[in-house]
């Protein structure tokens, strides 16, 4: 089982408009409590024993909050290195082996993530592994779907305008070892996906259970609701 944990927490949540004009939005409360936590709760669950906390936008809040917790370090960004670039900066205290990495404006319902991708992973023939939603209980998310995947488990990219069945969760499990040819400070993981997927090497598992995007304020409700119903 992957040791470590990556949680971005480091973008200006542009999306959730007026609440986040003082506080960076892993800050922004539902039900009654701060998004961040909601993800910390997998990695405690799951048993990580290292994770880690990129920052950049008012990134006071987020240390603060995070004061005293056991195995949860945070490093700050001057500036954004989206997903592929904070997880590369993020190297030295995750160390080299297999992370989960997971977005931190999500609430999800069922069983952990991480610890349904840990029961999946396969090293031997994987470079990630990446947890799905079918895009019809994607709540609240806005875009088209992201990857088909075949019977094996292996994922493809949707083509061109076309749509896909399945939408990134935004938690995964996936080795770092690639990073260190990309000869960029500022990427998205997308590259590193790339060249797993031209090597036949990115497969998923579907949740079980529900996931809320909470990037708008309009999720803030739904998540609430999907909350109440099932935990």
């Amino acid at each position: 089982m992957p040791d470590s944990a990556m949680i971005f927490a480091a973008g200006f949540g542009t999306r959730m408009g007026a609440l986040t004009k003082d506080q960076p939005k892993p800050m922004v409360q539902v039900a009654n409590r701060p998004l961040i936590d909601y993800a910390l709760d997998l990695t405690a669950d799951a048993g990580v024993t290292r994770t880690v906390v990129n920052l950049h936008y008012l990134p006071d809040q987020i240390e603060q909050h995070l004061t005293g917790r056991p195995n949860v370090a945070t490093i700050a960004e001057p500036v954004i290195l989206e997903t592929g670039g904070g997880l590369k900066n993020a190297l030295p205290l995750l160390g080299k082996e297999p992370v989960f990495t997971l977005n931190s404006d999500a609430v999800w319902t069922g069983s952990n993530p991480l610890t349904a991708l840990n029961a999946a992973w396969d090293a031997d023939r994987m470079d990630a592994l990446l947890m799905l939603i079918p895009i019809d209980f994607a709540q609240e998310h806005t875009g088209p779907g992201d990857f088909s995947m075949n019977n094996a488990g292996r994922l493809a990219r949707r083509g061109g305008a076309s749509t896909a069945p399945y939408v990134y969760s935004g938690v995964q499990i996936i080795k770092t070892t690639g990073l260190a040819a990309i000869d960029q400070d500022v990427f998205s993981l997308n590259l590193l996906w790339t060249e797993m997927l031209a090597a036949k090497r990115v497969f998923g598992i579907i949740h079980d259970g529900g996931w809320v995007d909470v990037g708008r304020p309009e999720g803030i409700e739904v998540a609430q609701e999907e909350l109440r119903l099932h935990v």
